[in-house]
């Protein structure tokens, strides 16, 4: 089993504007079926973690449906509503705890971290990230929501163009 961070950024290291949007990233071209692809790599993903601002913007932009049948985790301070019939989880847990709650529930498939940054940080902290994939977008936003605000060592495993994107695969190196 391994944790994730999966996620888009801009050349300038951002992965949401400002005002947490992501319409930045949907004006670009992605083959789904190409290299590092999110579709396939979902496939593998047995279980998902969030924070609030990113669980309120997958709900807006999906027309307030839920389109993922894995267990997720939302990692949050204030009250969010959940559609019905979702198996969404609200937490304020400790990260190992709910980390170990998430490797349960995924049985045999992975942990996706979706975001933001600062939780995929949050796993890092507590040594429970193992790779981070980047699909760097061609733009660059000026500020926003930080890719990752921590120091990491990584290693580069795999990198590889999907259209518009750069893709890069890191595991994360642990002393």
């Amino acid at each position: 089993m391994t944790t994730h961070y999966f996620t888009a950024s801009s050349l300038d290291g951002f992965i949401a504007t400002t005002d947490h949007s992501l319409d930045w990233l949907l004006k670009r071209d992605v083959d789904p079926d190409g290299p590092m692809a999110y579709q396939e790599f979902e496939r593998t993903i047995g279980a998902l973690a969030m924070g609030a601002s990113t669980f309120e913007w997958v709900m807006r932009h999906d027309g307030r449906r839920w389109s993922y049948t894995q267990p997720t985790w939302v990692f949050t301070h204030r009250s969010l509503d959940v559609p019905t019939g979702a198996d969404i989880r609200l937490t304020q847990g400790e990260i190992a705890a709910v980390h170990a709650e998430m490797v349960d529930a995924a049985g045999e498939k992975d942990v996706w971290i979706v975001g933001g940054g600062d939780l995929a940080g949050q796993f890092a902290d507590v040594g429970l990230l193992d790779e981070v994939w980047v699909q760097y977008a061609p733009v660059t936003l000026g500020a926003g929501a930080p890719l990752l605000p921590r120091a990491l060592d990584l290693e580069l495993l795999d990198v590889a163009r999907n259209r518009d994107f750069l893709c890069g695969r890191y595991r994360v190196v642990r002393d």
